[in-house]
């Protein structure tokens, strides 16, 4: 089976002050759909920009990206936000989400030009708020929830528009040790539904919740393992 994301050979380097950095090199790396993987590696690793490239926020150097068949790497800024907005759902570690707007405005946002009229957005709205338990919070603003409550606000925003993928990086950071198990129980509760789903973290006990960790140091891959 095809999988349905690969990187061949993918390769980003920044320049700072006319020298070059090189973020990654020469990733491989294949996911394939239904998976539940934990990129992992210490501050500098080059973990975020990995993020970045997989979910279209950047392209590479060098390498391709291939995404259900189709070589994505060289795509227009125009074609990526198409894919960000149509195939990956992102939830962050800051949340994201709008503080003057409720639950269910803040969800029902990525469908705002999709086409798709007002009322059924909020019913999709509210479909994906009781998928993440909150559907007794859809009136309530950011500031009125807890940061686990916003988080899970945050990964119905991602579910909305049904995407391929789910990347989250650092999902966890922000919250206390209860709040973060409770939102790493939705992901495997998202994954064993059949979502794909990609995080990045730094924390060990977040990783053990995936089915697969990669471990990137200096920008390589130096474990990929079930």
């Amino acid at each position: 089976m095809e999988p349905l994301l690969k990187l061949v050979n993918v390769s980003k380097v920044y320049r700072q002050d006319d020298h070059p950095i090189q973020a990654v090199k020469n990733i491989n790396l294949k996911i394939k759909k239904g998976e539940f993987l934990a990129i992992m590696g210490p501050s500098g690793s080059g973990k975020s920009t990995l993020m970045h490239l997989v979910g279209c926020l950047d392209v590479p150097t060098s390498g391709q990206i291939i995404l259900e068949g189709k070589n994505i790497s060289q795509l227009s800024e125009e074609e990526l936000a198409k894919i960000r907005s149509q195939k990956i759902g992102f939830v962050f570690q800051t949340f994201n989400l709008i503080p003057r707007t409720s639950s269910l405005d803040n969800v029902a946002l990525p469908l705002i030009y999709s086409g798709i009229h007002l009322n059924k957005r909020k019913d999709l709205a509210r479909k994906m708020l009781k998928i993440v338990a909150l559907e007794k919070r859809v009136d309530h603003f950011p500031n009125q929830l807890s940061g686990g409550e916003q988080q899970r606000v945050a990964i119905a925003r991602a579910l909305i528009n049904k995407p391929l993928i789910i990347l989250a990086d650092e999902p966890t950071g922000n919250l206390d040790t209860k709040s973060g198990q409770e939102i790493m129980k939705i992901f495997a509760k998202l994954n064993q539904q059949g979502k794909t789903i990609v995080i990045v973290t730094h924390e060990p006990q977040i990783a053990q919740y995936a089915k697969r960790i990669i471990k990137i140091i200096d920008g390589e891959i130096v474990k990929d393992g079930f």
